[in-house]
């Protein structure tokens, strides 16, 4: 009985190694593509997130791959090298580029704005781009309010997430004085109420202000 036992179970051993092997050879690919996809992010200024993994697992010579990193991964990655290789010179970049959100937060405080992006979460560089989201019923309010002010943006439309299913709203697009791009992304009013937002993903003028002053 006990060696029936004993091949029962080296036979379970022999069989599983492999697939144990092959997940951590995956799972360390997988990490090694979001630090090298967060290295090019931090250092050639790239900043979408598909375009830095598909450079990565070509460096890497792993270009068929399908176990990619998520986002999130990479965020983690990138978190990680701005501190420790751009310490100095990272939080004045973001420190600007928080500014210059809030001013523009003020600017359009009657919309209840919030930031939202790698701004707020912190992994934002140089070439980021600010994103705002505003809150109105009315379609032509905002496009009226920048038209009335004088101020000069491009208008397109952005793709969200909402009650289930795809939407496509407003955005304008505006330039900061250090050429920074920032997208003013209207949704309705009911958006404000869905419970999707948290304050880690999503800032109003007083949780921004705080984040300057801390």
């Amino acid at each position: 009985m006990s060696s029936k036992t004993n091949c029962f179970d080296t036979f379970h051993m022999t069989k599983e190694q492999p697939a144990k092997n092959y997940a951590y050879k995956r799972d360390l690919m997988r990490e090694q593509l979001a630090h090298r996809a967060a290295k090019l992010m931090a250092e050639d200024g790239i900043t979408d997130h598909a375009y830095a993994k598909r450079k990565a697992a070509k460096q890497l010579r792993a270009g068929e791959t399908h176990h990619l990193p998520s986002n999130e991964e990479i965020d983690v990655a990138l978190s990680k090298f701005r501190s420790l290789f751009q310490s100095e010179s990272h939080p004045e970049i973001l420190y600007r580029l928080r500014e210059e959100a809030l001013s523009l937060m003020h600017m359009l405080a009657e919309f209840r704005p919030y930031l939202t992006g790698s701004v707020l979460t912190g992994t934002a560089g140089a070439q980021s781009d600010i994103n705002i989201m505003l809150f109105s019923d009315d379609a032509k309010a905002v496009l009226l309010f920048l038209l009335k002010h004088s101020i000069s943006f491009d208008d397109g439309e952005w793709v969200v997430h909402l009650s289930g299913r795809n939407l496509s709203v407003p955005c304008y697009t505006l330039t900061g004085k250090f050429n920074t791009q920032a997208h003013i992304i209207v949704l309705p009013e009911n958006a404000r109420h869905n419970g999707s937002r948290h304050p880690s993903t999503h800032a109003d003028i007083a949780a921004v202000e705080t984040l300057l002053a801390g």
